[in-house]
């Protein structure tokens, strides 16, 4: 054994050898040095399977072991982002701790509450919970934190990726602050992540105050081998005599996944029931077992355990066709391929999801993709020419094999965010002043971009006697109002986060359904619903309610995106791809073909020289080349002068009102630094769990801090006003 192995407690050293490891991993002995060696924060990333856990634990137990704490209080405070997640961690955990008399606590709503109960009394060992968990000790146990993390030694974040840029992520830092204050000393804090970006804006993450003292541990090879396909399909009419490609796509997944385990990703809800009740069918017909099962958010948890369990089973073959319920860390042992439907909602999901795949040694990883365009007509909009789908997963893929993922974004201002968190302090102590308030959370927590006088704002916005959550007591502390106690005590109060808002769709004064909203809209821009264009009229967003006509756009494109922010450079890799001429080997013959229609139909539409096209006298195409904040921030400001906008991938379809609006001279006007007014009282701002307690004015200063860039604007009209040389 390495040297590491010697600096490990004598119990883990046994339980090493009971496993039957002949050495450490390299990233185990890198772990077990700097934990054992030194008092650093860190991130431990590897692939999925790449021993993390182990790599963060031995040595985190073997200084418990070691060295007692002499004070009472948890060990070690793992948290991660789901409670099936931490009831695997817990399992695995207990094996290691069994004969060393170290409890193993996993906190979350399906542990029993005799459990809790006994773990608070005698708190010690290591406990496993959710930031959610976490969040409800803190308001319903406020006084007694010291005692139960006083002697913490470690806090372990799991899946570190998915809080980067969240506002589960901003809570989380929020907590830790608190729970270091409370106690009066720092924590160590160690981050667990098989996929990071920027490791300059991990680290900063970590330990916001002082990153250069993050230690950053990287697994060095240990990717299995990559197999890949991009396979391409076109959408028929109902009059094709080929099946429809759904259909199509569903027969390939039956062949080449039957009889092992796999997960489909498939994107939404319905579209992961429409395809495991085809493959479902497909078994029937072969008069073969059962083993495609649908896993989304909405179905019971004990389908999902079923599912779950099913794939753990060696015995019998499973594919979960899914959302991305399983994208993150659960044990569903080993699956033999990942396949994604539709183009990829970001580079970090996609890498996370392929790291499902390949964990066995020997083994490679392998990704199916699956991109559906639709049949061309004469008619058919230039979206759909340019194969925007096909060409989405394409960057992805490339930046995926290149090691990228998309980055954090540090200017964010999370208001809704500190929303929740000041409630949150004032009901863990019964009652804060408004300087403790800005103190732990601003200039000690995670709200450092909030100056004095925007969080005053917010305190006025919250004592304002229609909103209620606060208000002030004689003696100047500040207490949870009559609504604010009603919210805090409810259990749903403790996580930030919530879906994205389904608006009703309004035409005529019938209801066409309702659709997801995540992005910013306003009056005179346009959404793509039902297989139609429709001009948005009004919004309401206490309602939710969107009040739409028909618009005249001619037949609209397939693809309209998925909601989200797709980052700039991902956009300015579609562009190179659509201005090269090599085509990836991963492509199947349709999709190679399907390249080669969007290039050819790129260059007639002469975005290769010019970031415009007009198609009539009122009708526009605009290249922006970047990602969705920048592209959405010019598609308001148009809307601002009067045009009518349709936002897609790295593209803006403008319509004037009439021949007499100057596109080329609003753009110039623009680039010249002209005034522009991006927000009306109409645009929807409301997209987080407590926005809709603060003022218009602190929703737009939020929405300008992550979901606008009103300053890169002259800089973007200024590049989409200069006429691009031939070829580049």
């Amino acid at each position: 054994m390495t040297p590491a192995f010697e600096k490990l407690a004598r119990p883990i050293q046994k339980w090493i050898r009971t496993q039957g490891w002949s050495e450490l991993r390299h990233i185990q002995s890198q772990a077990t040095h700097a934990i054992i060696g030194g008092n650093a924060d860190l991130i431990i990333a590897a692939t999925t399977a790449g021993g993390k856990t182990e790599a963060a634990f031995l040595p985190l137990i073997s200084q418990v072991l070691d060295d007692p704490a002499q004070g009472g209080g948890f060990d070690l405070l793992y948290i991660g982002p789901l409670k099936a997640l931490i009831t695997d961690q817990a399992g695995r955990l207990e094996e290691i701790c069994r004969e060393m008399e170290l409890p193993v606590t996993p906190w979350h709503g399906d542990v029993s509450a005799a459990v809790k109960t006994r773990a608070l009394k005698a708190p010690r060992g290591i406990l496993l919970m959710t930031p959610e968990s976490l969040e409800a000790l803190f308001i319903r146990r406020g006084p007694e934190i010291p005692g139960l993390f006083g002697a913490t030694r470690a806090v372990i974040i799991d899946e570190l990726h998915t809080v980067l840029d969240s506002e589960r992520g901003v809570q989380m830092r929020s907590l830790l602050t608190r729970m270091e204050l409370a106690i009066g000393r720092p924590i160590r804090r160690i981050g667990l992540s098989a996929t990071l970006g920027d490791m300059e804006l991990a680290k900063a993450y970590l330990r916001p105050d002082d990153p250069g003292r993050v230690v950053l541990l990287e697994a060095q090879g240990g990717d299995a081998e990559l197999m890949l396909q991009l396979r391409g399909y076109i959408s028929g009419d109902k009059d094709e005599k080929t099946p429809p490609a759904d259909h199509q796509i569903a027969r390939h997944l039956f062949r080449n996944l039957r009889g092992t385990d796999n997960l489909v990703f498939a994107g939404s809800r319905q579209s992961v029931e429409i395809y495991a009740d085809q493959l479902r069918s497909l078994c029937e017909e072969e008069r073969l077992p059962q083993e495609f099962y649908p896993h989304h958010a909405s179905l019971s948890r004990d389908h999902r355990d079923f599912v779950e369990k099913r794939l753990k089973d060696t015995a019998k073959p499973t594919t979960a066709i899914c959302t991305s319920t399983l994208e993150l860390g659960i044990d569903i042992g080993d699956v033999a391929c990942v396949a994604q439907i539709g183009a990829p909602f970001s580079v970090a999901a996609l890498r996370q999801r392929l790291g499902r795949s390949g964990r066995r040694a020997g083994q490679p990883a392998v990704l199916r993709q699956y991109a559906v365009e639709t049949r061309l007509t004469p008619h058919s909009d230039y979206v759909d020419r340019l194969r925007l789908g096909l060409i989405r997963s394409v960057a992805m893929i490339d930046l995926l094999l290149e090691g990228w993922c998309e980055p954090p974004r540090p200017q964010a201002l999370h208001l809704s965010t500190l929303v929740h968190q000041i409630l949150s302090v004032i009901a863990e102590r019964g009652g804060a002043s408004a300087g403790r308030l800005y103190r732990v959370l601003c200039q000690e927590g995670p709200f450092k971009n909030v100056e004095a006088r925007v969080f005053t704002d917010v305190l006025r916005a919250l004592g304002d006697p229609e909103t209620a959550l606060i208000e002030q007591g004689d003696d100047g502390l500040l207490l949870l109002g009559r609504v604010g106690e009603k919210l805090v005590e409810h259990y749903s109060f403790y996580a930030v986060f919530q879906t994205p808002e389904e608006y009703r769709l309004i035409s005529g004064g019938k209801e066409l359904g309702t659709l997801p909203i995540q992005n910013v809209m306003a009056p005179g821009m346009m959404l793509i619903f039902s297989g139609r264009r429709w001009l948005i009229q009004e919004i309401d967003d206490r309602a939710k309610v969107i009040v739409v006509v028909p618009s005249k756009g001619g037949i609209p494109p397939i693809f309209g995106g998925n909601p989200g922010d797709i980052h700039d450079r991902v956009i300015v890799r579609m562009f190179a791809i659509l201005e090269g001429n090599s085509a990836p080997a991963y492509l199947d013959r349709t999709a190679r073909d399907l390249l080669d229609e969007a290039r050819r139909h790129y260059g007639q539409l002469g975005f290769s020289a010019s970031s415009t096209a007009a198609f009539s006298e009122t009708r526009f195409a605009i290249a922006t080349r970047v990602g969705t904040v920048k592209t959405t921030t010019l598609a308001l400001a148009l809307r601002s002068e009067g045009f009518a906008v349709e936002t897609h991938d790295g593209f803006l379809t403008v319509t004037a009102k009439d021949r007499q609006d100057d596109l080329v001279l609003t753009i110039r006007q623009i680039a010249l630094g002209a005034q522009i007014t991006l927000f009306s009282d109409q645009t929807n701002l409301i997209f987080e769990k407590f926005h809709p307690y603060l003022t218009r004015t602190l929703l737009e200063l939020d929405a300008s801090g992550a979901r606008v860039d009103e300053r890169a604007l002259p800089e973007l009209c200024r590049q989409i006003a200069i006429k691009r040389p031939e070829g580049r």
